[in-house]
């Protein structure tokens, strides 16, 4: 085959198909999914703000980053609510946007009005406390989101005809793919922005950076704005849908039934929202309490609740159905648990190789248009290969990539400058490195969401998108555990100074180098553990 004709064959149908089968139906949960992939615009400068003016550890970081990932590990009960409250969702998402807000303008003022602050409480609490706001406000966004994914998926076309079972299950496959192009096109724009506005930050006086970076924080204030945008756009197109239905013909209660796309909600199910209410105050009552341990006593009980949650819920399934998602669910969770390096790693990238913020706005950019580019990619791979397949390919290929990281960390890029005459220096490993990697991330999540989309009870689908978040979110939560873990073990610190100017805790990387090894160790023994236990039980992956 001419190769010429084979490029464009592939690109009409990974790229172009897949903007032929948009739909306008389908941009109200995308909107809300790009303000999720725009919260990205602060992750930089965050960075250097905590790096630059808290006196906070790489493991007190992975503490917080446990409790910040927690929120997630209640979408159960947010599903199920949104289920309860389906035509008064919209509501949930102008919630999730006072909180996102609410963060940002504690941290415009940590910035902006750092005495003011101090005075009511120490500058760190305030830091904590915006850290927890924002992700219980993307969490109702995207909980909602999920749900708006299934009724921007037609059961009827424009003139009352309804859409066949196959093309809906294509649908459904394109919206859940759109979703991960949204949340990665929104940090593909913020990336830019950051390449943009961080050019010239390793030139400026600190004045002029802490401005730099109040100004950051003060555009992202367009991210409530543009999951809101969506909402009312929905709300919008079903007005628009309706009235179109009924010039058809079509009685007001046919024309709800057709645009309504769960029917009758379903019954109050008080495990659910009872159990999501026990942790969440439980949680909350170890957390103020600063309770020895209390980070492990939270992530057993959640683990727990959501197991049992789980069990109550998938007798809604046929047993092989049920097989294939507690399969699924299972290979998932222990692929995304897998403990990182940590906040040590991105400090001796600052600190030990000289990156400014510019050059890791770039490495975001490089990173955040390759993993969009690779969604593309693999969409077909996606969709024909089962996901114990897929998790075993990332993990061999994640590996493999994270390698000269860890030979960075003993002297790789000075060899391979040396050995180019500076051609191949730290900044160019870095950038082949995250170019070769950055595709991999979003890949294992796609075919799960459409056999969840496509496969669970039409009353139950947003519980059902809660369920598997909540679970599989809760190994984001492993993760940090398992982060904090190697961090204790292994100690990585950064340089602190004290007000005075004085250096109160020295860098120390000597440990970095184990630290990174032992997190590949553990990061190929894991899921392979679990694509063993699944090919060898009852259960499947989907």
């Amino acid at each position: 085959m001419n190769p010429a004709a084979a490029l464009g064959g592939w690109i009409d149908r990974n790229l172009l198909a897949l903007g032929r089968e948009m739909r306008w139906s389908y941009l109200p949960p995308l909107m809300v999914y790009v303000a999720a992939g725009v919260s990205g615009l602060t992750a930089i400068v965050g960075t250097f703000y905590v790096k630059e003016r808290l006196g906070l550890s790489a493991g007190f970081l992975a503490a917080l980053g446990f409790w910040a990932t927690l929120p997630w590990s209640l979408k159960m009960p947010l599903g199920h609510l949104v289920d309860l409250v389906w035509r008064w969702k919209a509501l949930l998402v102008f919630l999730g946007a006072g909180l996102i807000t609410a963060s940002i303008v504690i941290m415009i003022g940590l910035l902006g009005h750092t005495e003011a602050l101090r005075a009511i409480a120490p500058i760190e609490a305030w830091y904590v406390l915006s850290a927890l706001l924002a992700p219980i406000g993307y969490v109702v966004q995207d909980t909602v989101a999920d749900a708006m994914t299934v009724e921007a998926v037609p059961r009827y076309e424009a003139d009352g005809t309804p859409v066949n079972e196959a093309r809906r299950r294509s649908m459904h496959t394109t919206m859940q793919t759109l979703g991960r192009v949204a949340i990665i096109g929104g940090s593909v724009l913020v990336s830019f922005a950051n390449v943009v506005l961080l050019r010239d930050a390793p030139n400026l006086p600190p004045a002029q950076v802490g401005a730099l970076y109040l100004f950051v924080y003060e555009l992202a204030l367009v991210i409530p704005v543009v999951s809101v945008l969506g909402v009312m756009l929905g709300l919008w197109l079903r007005w628009r849908d309706a009235a179109r239905l009924r010039a058809a013909g079509y009685a007001p209660a046919e024309v709800d039934a057709m645009l309504n796309a769960v029917g009758e909600p379903p019954p109050v199910n008080w495990w659910i929202l009872g159990g999501g209410l026990a942790f969440a105050v439980v949680s909350v009552a170890v957390g103020l309490g600063d309770v020895p341990v209390g980070q492990e006593i939270i992530f057993a009980a959640s683990m727990a609740i959501v197991l049992f949650l789980m069990w109550r819920l998938t007798r809604e399934l046929d047993p092989e159905p049920r097989n294939v998602l507690v399969g699924t669910a299972l290979v998932i969770f222990v692929f995304r648990a897998v403990p990182g390096p940590g906040e040590g790693l991105t400090w001796w990238f600052i600190d030990g190789l000289g990156f400014d913020p510019s050059f890791i706005a770039r490495l975001s950019l490089i990173g955040s248009v390759l993993t969009l580019f690779g969604l593309f990619l693999f969409r077909r791979f996606m969709a024909e290969r089962s996901i114990a397949y897929i998790v075993g390919w990332l993990t061999i290929a994640g590996t493999l990539l994270s390698l000269p990281v860890l030979g960075m960390v003993h002297g790789l890029h000075e060899w391979t400058a040396a050995m180019t005459g500076g051609l191949v220096d730290a900044r160019t490993i870095a950038i082949v490195n995250t170019a070769l990697e950055s595709p991999l991330g979003q890949i294992s999540m796609v075919p799960m969401l459409a056999w969840i989309a496509n496969s669970a009870p039409d009353r139950l689908k947003a519980t059902f998108f809660a369920v598997m978040a909540s679970f599989t979110n809760l190994a984001l939560a492993a993760s940090q555990l398992g982060t904090k873990y190697l961090n204790e073990i292994f100690l990585v610190t950064r340089e602190v100074k004290d007000k005075a100017g004085r250096v109160s805790v020295p860098a120390d990387y000597s440990e970095l180098g184990v630290l990174i090894a032992a997190s590949l160790v553990l990061g190929v023994v894991l899921p392979f553990a679990a694509i063993a236990f699944v090919k060898a039980t009852r259960f499947r992956s989907a």
